[in-house]
């Protein structure tokens, strides 16, 4: 029976590979413990501590007493608590959709051949997503207020008031929805823009000899390359919509006798109702509507 040769060499390249692999765990063990501290310490922590907490009456100064489902039974039997579930969820509805649309419109122009300097369209558009939400707020309330830009010029051109955009249930949402556009629309734009760049041009040429316009172009081919793109923004956009409050807190003051979106802001509203303002709010106008 012939005996085949083992290749001492092959065995100890393995046992190296294998070692370093081990290495390579260790390292990479060092390098993500600071960020895992970080998700246990301001994630996890404060996410297990909310739900223990739910089950007491805990004031900030005093004893805690142990309540047990009291606190969500309330909050499920709040009137306000399904408001502002129900404005939540219109206000997912309205941006959502808006927001993808316009961000892959102007990426989309800004990308094509007749724009001559891309970059300084992407730098200006991106501008409101890193300001500060507050001063977007502040801006649209002396834009949107009575007796603001919008309500002056009106007058002075047509002779007409315009709407009570922050104080109206009917003008309230849509104000918000075009507000959180305005500040959120460049991220996706720039999300957008790199996925239309990635797009290769042997694609879209070839396409264009075949015959194909400019409308069959995207949607049968640019379209699918980009879905990845699209569905990271989707998801993106469909979170941040979620956990809106600033915007239509700083805007309306929580609407017309209503709680402004976000679920939770119910409790910040109880809490900060007695707070005074440093600087005024814009008049809103009193309806006796309980909806937006």
């Amino acid at each position: 029976m012939a005996v085949l040769p083992v290749d001492v060499t092959a065995v100890a390249t393995t046992g190296q590979v294998g070692r370093k692999k081990r290495g390579d765990g260790k390292a990479a063990t060092g390098f993500l413990t600071p960020s895992m501290l970080g998700l246990l310490a301001f994630t996890a922590f404060p996410i297990a501590a909310s739900l223990i907490i739910g089950f007491y009456n805990w004031p900030v100064i005093g004893s805690r007493t142990f309540t047990g489902l009291k606190n969500y039974e309330t909050l499920l039997t709040s009137k306000e608590f399904h408001t502002a579930i129900l404005n939540t969820l219109v206000f997912v509805l309205l941006y959502l959709p808006l927001n993808i649309v316009i961000s892959l419109g102007l990426a989309v122009w800004i990308g094509s051949k007749s724009i001559k300097a891309p970059g300084l369209y992407r730098t200006i558009f991106f501008i409101p997503a890193v300001t500060p939400v507050v001063a977007n707020a502040a801006i649209f309330s002396l834009i949107l207020a009575p007796n603001g830009l919008i309500d002056s010029l009106m007058q002075t051109w047509f002779g007409v008031q315009a709407p009570n955009f922050l104080g109206s249930t009917t003008w309230a949402m849509p104000s918000v929805v075009m507000l959180s556009i305005w500040q959120g629309f460049g991220y996706n734009m720039l999300v957008f823009s790199a996925a239309l760049d990635a797009v290769p041009a042997s694609l879209t040429e070839a396409a264009a000899i075949d015959g194909a316009g400019t409308v069959a172009r995207f949607f049968r081919i640019i379209l699918p390359l980009i879905t990845p793109s699209i569905f990271f923004a989707v998801v993106l956009t469909l979170i941040s919509s979620f956990q809106v409050f600033t915007q239509a807190y700083v805007l309306t003051g929580g609407g017309p006798e209503t709680p402004p979106p976000r679920w939770w802001c119910i409790c910040t509203s109880r809490a900060s109702s007695s707070t005074s303002w440093a600087w005024p709010r814009p008049s809103r106008g009193c309806y006796s509507s309980s909806s937006w």
